[in-house]
């Protein structure tokens, strides 16, 4: 192993650790209730929780310039078993085997699904009309999404995943065409400053976006939401490679298959992670029974005096 290769594998292990601590975090806010935007920016847990997803996005940036996609990209997906135990430590619990085997079969299916997929050729990227496209589409998406999870209180985290991943992951996609205008590689010629400025906004529109609503699928629970996260990200990013940029399936109509069976491993995943107990919740506090006065007793009747009689004799 060359030096660039043990480079990309710590700086892998580094972003996956700061993305773990980011989520737990982002779960431990959202137990404590309260995750509106004005609460959120008054907590300084949820400023560590972004400064800690920025730097596992940054070191996961330095990796792949040392390390191939194949191998930076399946080390990402141990957020996962990062995330479990650092949750279960903090809500005093131990992890359990229900959660290990989701989590196992989870990334067993993320890591087929990332082998089968060809990476683009060095400098492919969205050209401007194609990436407005997917800005709107998205968006679209992501509002049928979070409002259908609003009619879904149980279904909702997951909704609220599955929309937090997609945004990612078209932010990874519109990033990538922001980096090509820049370097002037972009398919149709070079952007003026304004469409640049316009997909730099739109990156960090779909970017903030999918970080709070990560946030508000943390609601339930940690570990499905969170491999629901792992799960769309990557997968939205492959249906632009697939659809605009001329990736593909390694082995033809046999990589197919391969992705098909890796998505139904993660599936299977993900149901088993929704099906744990979500023990790092506080348990809710007892209703609250309101005092009873005490009641008085009724004073006794003053006894009859001796001196009276009760009954007059007459004369």
């Amino acid at each position: 192993m060359n030096e660039s290769a043990l480079l990309a594998i710590l700086l892998s292990l580094a972003s996956a650790a700061g993305y773990a601590l980011a989520a737990v975090g982002q779960s431990r806010l959202a137990a404590q209730g309260g995750a509106g935007i004005g609460t959120l920016l008054t907590r300084p847990l949820w400023w560590w929780a972004v400064g800690l997803n920025v730097a596992g996005a940054l070191m996961h940036v330095a990796a792949l310039h040392y390390g191939p996609l194949t191998l930076v990209q399946p080390l990402g997906a141990l957020t996962l078993v990062a995330a479990l135990p650092l949750s279960a430590y903090y809500a005093r619990r131990r992890v359990t085997r229900r959660e290990w085997r989701g989590a196992a079969w989870t990334l067993a299916g993320l890591t087929g699904l990332i082998a089968v997929t060809g990476p683009a050729s060095p400098g492919d990227a969205l050209s401007l009309p194609e990436a407005l496209a997917i800005a709107a589409a998205t968006a679209l998406l992501l509002a049928f999404l979070v409002r259908a999870g609003a009619h879904s209180p149980r279904g909702g985290g997951l909704g609220h995943a599955t929309a937090s991943g997609i945004a990612s992951g078209v932010a990874s996609a519109l990033t990538q065409t922001v980096t090509a205008s820049l370097a002037r590689e972009l398919p149709g010629g070079p952007l003026t400053w304004w469409q640049t400025t316009l997909l730099a906004v739109l990156v960090a529109m779909f970017a903030v976006g999918g970080l709070l609503l990560s946030q508000t699928a943390y609601r339930g629970g940690l570990a499905a939401p969170l491999a629901v996260v792992n799960l769309a990200n990557p997968a939205a990013a492959a249906v632009i490679g697939v659809a605009l940029l001329g990736e593909s399936f390694h082995g033809g109509p046999l990589g197919w298959l391969v992705a098909a069976a890796a998505a139904g491993v993660a599936a299977r995943g993900v149901l088993m992670l929704t099906g744990a107990a979500p023990a790092d919740l506080p348990a809710p506090l007892p209703p609250q029974v309101p005092a009873m006065a005490p009641t008085e007793r009724p004073a006794a009747e003053p006894a009859v005096r001796a001196t009276e009689p009760a009954v007059r004799i007459p004369a």
